[in-house]
């Protein structure tokens, strides 16, 4: 019988804080360590590369026309992802070479839009290497959507992981139920939520998301302190007095199949984590629930998802 078991490492991290190379130079670093400890799976927050705009909510980000969000917005498009420009090649090479996959957030600088607007992106890397999908956050959330485009369907794709199937979603899209009936369709049964951070983002709703899948979920969230605030971004001044103590606590943790936790939520701490999963659980819990099968009636409801990519002109040459 093959191994039913898989190992996800958690890694709650804090961002090199609007600087996309130092802070993907410390996502390989937390690659190796995952791999060290054997994991099958890595995991990090959303928007990780380069960070979540936490200036935003705090310096008056819905100024129209402020030179102060100008300059913020523009020093964060340059230090977005592109993936056709080869910005994670090396996060790519990391993972053929450690036989690891990966779940990482990002703030894409999507070549087929331009290049001018960040989506935030859940890029997920198989295990040798090559990106499988990149999913663009649907609706950012209330002051991200001053800085954050909005994404489409494109990348609603669950993926074969030993005995798993995994699919992924951006921090609050999580509390969407037709984006989960889009996984769940596609047979998903390890449920990644990445978060910027906070307990209280991921303490209900990662163990609602298994009780009502009856699969696992692993909810993994950053960290952010004023004490992560280069003093040469722009504006640094400002954005230090700004920032609070603690910006986002973490939160990390995974609930198995029947909604209990396998790891309780951790805070105010950098920290990987590493958990063994057992799919035979999911079939035990399936047996009374199981939301697109045995208690499903496609007859009476059925989702229609649109996983074109979205671009702004077609070109026939």
């Amino acid at each position: 019988m093959p191994d039913s078991t898989l190992r996800v490492a958690l890694a709650q991290i804090a961002p090199a804080w609007l600087d996309r190379d130092a802070t993907l130079s410390k996502v390989i670093n937390w690659i190796g360590k995952a791999a060290a400890d054997a994991a099958d799976l890595v995991v990090f927050g959303e928007a990780l590369v380069p960070g979540y705009p936490f200036w935003v909510e705090r310096t008056g980000g819905a100024e129209f026309e402020s030179p102060l969000q100008k300059a913020l917005f523009a020093h964060y498009v340059s230090h977005g992802v592109c993936i056709e420009d080869g910005d994670l090649d090396s996060v790519c090479a990391a993972a053929r070479q450690h036989e690891i996959a990966i779940y990482l957030g990002v703030m894409e600088r999507a070549a087929g839009r331009g290049r001018h607007s960040l989506y935030c992106s859940l890029v997920y890397i198989d295990n040798a290497g090559a990106i499988r999908s990149v999913h663009r956050k649907l609706m950012p959330t209330h002051e991200e959507r001053l800085v954050w485009a909005i994404g489409d369907g494109n990348g609603l794709r669950a993926h074969s992981l030993g005995a798993f199937m995994v699919g992924g979603l951006n921090c609050w899209e999580n509390w969407l139920p037709l984006p989960r009936a889009a996984l769940y369709a596609q047979g998903e049964d390890l449920h990644i939520a990445v978060w910027p951070g906070n307990r209280r983002n991921t303490e209900d709703i990662t163990r609602f998301v298994a009780r009502e899948s009856r699969s696992y979920v692993v909810s993994v969230a950053g960290l952010m302190r004023r004490e992560d605030i280069d003093a040469s971004l722009p504006h640094a001044e400002l954005l230090l007095e700004a920032a609070d103590d603690v910006m986002a606590n973490g939160g990390s943790c995974v609930a198995g199949p029947d909604g209990e936790w396998v790891l309780e939520p951790v805070t105010d701490t950098e920290v990987l984590r590493i958990v063994e999963i057992d799919h035979l659980r999911v079939l035990e819990e399936r047996h009374s629930l199981d939301v697109v099968g045995h208690y499903s009636r496609p007859d009476v409801t059925r989702l229609v998802v649109n996983r074109k990519r979205q671009a702004t002109a077609e070109f026939d040459d």
